[in-house]
């Protein structure tokens, strides 16, 4: 067990080398460039057609539509999660006040790339026998990179993408945190608290993905609102000690941090790889799997959706990830030597005493119950795509998978209890299978730019009063005949 529990660390620092970091930084910088900043330049404009949008619950009497609104709550539901508690937690232990900081800078280059691959994931959608939309980055590789450009390698990086992507189901999808959370918060028995939220987490799924949607349109606000609320009176108890805090976090990003109390100390490699990790586990930019959610969307352009998902980036990292930090380095509990849950507990019951720690367990169930319900929703349309050419297939896997969904819940966390690690290994575990679909998922954005500045110079034409718009341009493929005609053409060949 010992020899497999050290083979995983090395192969975290394998799969997550600066080789991998340096490529998805790149991208996220030319993508930011090449837009003109656009997430940042027209974020009032974004604010003003997503969050603040006046009709924006419409599609509620169509079962085959989900609105703008309920896709960016199972989107965020999925982002906002035991990552910005447990994980930022670990980060901060591991890598320092400095990989906050790297954090940032993905979540900066995030919010554009989140934008384009939630933008194509619409445009190239599909529409089932059942009237419903989907859409996914499987599609915009197989219909984009194969059909519309007819390169062959389109279709084998769907495939690869969509098995890599459904392997992260091994990550546990947050119920070893719930247990870790809950006994270091009450020394309730870990296993018993997985457990018993794995039974929670199966009732829920069973009632099926409409009563998934319902609950997150409404608890996800609820939910971060108070957990912001928690964090931002910490922030004002230890006002005075903010300069100092930020000091430490802009050093540590670019020399390192130093041993201190419990802290170990670490290098300036390790903040990076830490922070950047997390942060695309975290807010999912450049991983692909936001137009799982937002494909399905009832909205009037593929750059319209695709603002819900640079908001989403916004949100998660830039305002909830953020504070947790500012939590744990403001309480001073980052050089106490705990990592993940346990070290956001100790952040809270330092401030507010045993109130703290109730608060915190609520917020973990909370969290956690977004990420694992929406990631079922993302695992089950990953298997309705790889498995397409075979409607009974699909039908039965899904079955199947509802089953062993909750039991891979509860074999992750009890390899990491019962081996003796704590959230290191969790992480390490999550930060493994987040780099393969995000390097798969890198090579296609970068062969589909073009299309996304298509798309993108037509929305500003014909919403922002940006250039001219063409009349010969269609904003869903689906829309242009003689296009999805090259497209099937290509699609057959093989």
């Amino acid at each position: 067990m010992d020899a497999f529990i050290d083979f995983l660390y090395k192969l975290d620092g394998w799969v997550w080398g600066m080789p991998l970091i340096a490529a998805v930084m790149v991208l996220g910088a030319y993508y930011m460039i090449r837009g003109k900043f656009f997430p940042f330049v027209h974020f009032g404009h974004a604010l003003k057609n997503t969050v603040l949008a006046k009709d924006d619950k419409a599609s509620k009497d169509d079962p085959s539509k989900i609105s703008p609104f309920r896709a960016f709550c199972l989107a965020l539901g999925g982002c906002v999660g035991m990552a910005n508690i447990s994980g930022v937690a670990t980060s901060i232990a591991v890598g320092g006040p400095g990989a906050l900081f790297w954090m940032w800078v993905w979540a900066f280059f995030g919010m554009i790339v989140k934008m384009a691959e939630t933008s194509l994931g619409l445009y190239y959608r599909r529409k089932g026998p059942d009237g419903k939309y989907s859409g996914s980055a499987m599609d915009y590789m197989e219909r984009g990179i194969k059909g519309e450009m007819g390169l062959k390698i389109g279709k084998p990086l769907a495939i690869l993408f969509a098995i890599s992507l459904f392997l992260m189901v091994l990550q546990g999808s947050g119920a070893y945190t719930v247990g870790e959370t809950l006994n270091a918060s009450f020394g309730w028995n870990l296993m018993l608290c997985v457990l018993l939220y794995v039974l929670f987490i199966v009732y829920l799924i069973v009632r099926g993905e409409n009563t998934i949607g319902r609950i997150a349109e409404k608890i996800v606000p609820i939910m971060c609102g108070l957990y912001l609320l928690g964090t931002v009176v910490i922030l004002v108890m230890n006002i005075t000690v903010v300069p100092q805090v930020f000091a430490e976090i802009f050093k540590g990003a670019f020399t390192g941090t130093a041993a201190a109390g419990g802290f170990a100390g670490a290098a300036v490699t390790t903040a990076i790889r830490q922070g950047v990790s997390r942060s695309v586990y975290s807010n999912e930019a450049g991983n692909g799997t936001s137009p799982l959610i937002h494909g399905s969307a009832d909205t009037v352009h593929p750059v319209r959706q695709g603002l819900w998902g640079a908001v989403e980036v916004f949100c998660d990292t830039l305002i909830v990830c953020t504070c947790s930090g500012l939590a744990i380095m403001l309480t001073g509990t980052w050089t106490s030597g705990q990592s993940g849950a346990p070290l956001g507990a100790l952040a809270f019951t330092t401030a507010f005493g045993d109130f703290g720690k109730y608060f915190l367990g609520v917020m973990t169930i909370l969290f956690a119950f977004t990420t694992s319900t929406t990631w079922f929703i993302f695992y089950k349309n990953i298997l309705t795509y790889l498995l397409k050419k075979w409607p009974r297939a699909v039908k039965i896997a899904h079955k199947v998978f509802t089953v062993a969904f909750p039991l891979i819940m509860l074999g992750n966390a009890g390899l990491v209890y019962y081996s003796g690690s704590n959230a290191d290994l969790f992480w390490t575990i999550v930060s493994i299978f987040t780099g393969f679909p995000l390097f798969i998922n890198a090579v296609a954005l970068l062969l589909l730019r073009k299309k996304f500045w298509t798309l993108l110079d037509d929305y500003k034409a014909r919403y922002m009063g940006i250039g001219k718009v063409d009349p010969n341009f269609h904003v869903f493929v689906e829309d242009d005949p003689e296009l999805m005609a090259k497209i099937e053409k290509n699609l057959s060949k093989g």
